[in-house]
């Protein structure tokens, strides 16, 4: 990638951009029983891995693990408020759990972390999240080549926000967790972000793909699709993935279908079926963004292996009662199981479900060529903060801004 001067290094303490998560000033402010980040991330993802019937000694492992993946800041006090404004939930909390829905498989658990989420800037942030990573390939036996192969293009000594690094953790019934790594394409700045992009599929194996989307995708990508996430499977993986994550913002039902039929022999019906459903009807989604994942595999070098469309549900529902019956109306469709569903939400919250919204985040649906769909409901641990229950953004007619 051409150099250019370095920009000033940037600090932490800067907000999320909009477009990715709900309003933190509508928070209840109300937090929970557990004392420290730790304690209460921790005690969540017991209880979902029991929800889920994922035990045994990886699972356990990553429990005993997830500490140390957050670093000193988890023992902070839950009442002294979030270290930073990390965005990968709502209310500032660095983490996510999800629960993995296939009709003909388990369930698989997985927790997402920003391990530099405490650090004065977003170059030492990075730095964290690469000791984090190594810290999990000691552990589980993998190699992190691949990130440092592209590591110049996401994580420079100048790095911009609003992230370094993130690192998920697949936990499965049977067998080693996957390992996840999220790289921030804007890391040079949000003007940067296509050149980064396409000079990382590059560098992975993958010259023809970006030049292929582009030219297939011309109405959106890049000019109305924000680059989210460049992102890479390290580990225990069947076919290992380099995962593209772009944001739509205002799209159309039509217009996900359209991006939906980039996955070859895909059908981009079930995904506007999906969409609607998740989002009770809405036309146009003109609050917080749909979002599409992209992935490649060595199956085919220049078009997409997957396709994954994520529904932000929590902005087009009253209250997380609502999000929960979408997701299992979409899990019903699919063959999923709606009562692990129930199962999984006890095990973040006592709440009632109907007392706040942005538990459930995202629900997603999932296609390959080469497997079944897949539904993914992302669940957001509430350790600062519970948004109370909300006016949801109302359907708005196909081709016309609400």
């Amino acid at each position: 990638m051409p150099s250019r001067p370095a920009a000033p290094e940037a600090a932490m303490n800067q907000p999320a951009p909009s477009g990715y998560a709900l309003d933190p000033e509508r928070s209840t402010g109300v937090v929970p029983a557990a004392t420290t980040l730790r304690e209460h991330l921790t005690g969540q993802l017991r209880r979902l891995l029991d929800a889920a019937d994922v035990g045994g000694s990886w699972a356990q492992d990553a429990v005993r693990l997830l500490p140390g993946l957050l670093g000193p800041a988890a023992g902070r006090p839950l009442a002294d408020g979030p270290p930073s404004p990390s965005f990968v939930s709502d209310d500032h909390s660095p983490a996510e759990l999800s629960v993995s829905f296939a009709a003909d498989g388990a369930p698989t658990v997985r927790v997402l972390v920003e391990p530099g989420y405490a650090e004065r800037t977003f170059a030492d942030s990075g730095r964290a999240g690469l000791r984090a990573l190594d810290r999990m390939a000691a552990r589980w036996g993998f190699t992190a080549e691949p990130v440092a192969r592209v590591a110049d293009l996401f994580l420079p000594a100048a790095a911009r926000g609003p992230f370094s690094l993130w690192c998920a953790v697949d936990l499965r019934r049977a067998g080693p967790p996957g390992v996840k790594v999220y790289l921030n394409p804007g890391a040079h700045g949000g003007d940067r972000a296509a050149e980064v992009v396409e000079e990382a599929l590059v560098r992975s194996g993958f010259r023809q793909a970006w030049p292929a989307l582009t030219a297939r995708a011309a109405s959106w990508c890049p000019d109305r699709g924000r680059l989210l996430f460049f992102a890479l499977d390290l580990g225990h993986w069947q076919e290992p993935r380099v995962k593209l994550y772009i944001a739509h913002q205002g799209f159309s039902v039509e217009e996900a279908e359209t991006a939906a039929g980039l996955l070859p022999g895909g059908s981009p019906r079930r995904v506007g079926d999906f969409c609607r459903t998740v989002g009770g009807g809405v036309r146009r989604f003109d609050g917080l963004p749909l979002v599409s994942c992209l992935s490649y595999t060595r199956r085919d070098e220049e078009r997409p292996s997957g396709h994954t469309l994520h529904v932000p549900v929590r902005d087009y529902v009253r209250h997380d009662h609502a999000a929960r019956d979408r997701a299992a109306a979409v899990l019903g469709a699919c063959g999923g199981d709606a009562a692990l569903l129930d199962k999984a939400l006890a095990a973040m919250t006592s709440r009632r479900l109907s007392d706040g919204v942005g538990l459930i985040s995202y629900v997603s649906f999932a296609r390959s060529t080469g497997g079944p769909p897949r539904v993914t409901v992302y669940l957001s641990p509430e350790a600062y903060a519970v948004h109370p229950p909300h006016a949801p953004l109302r359907a708005t007619p196909s081709g016309k801004r609400g």
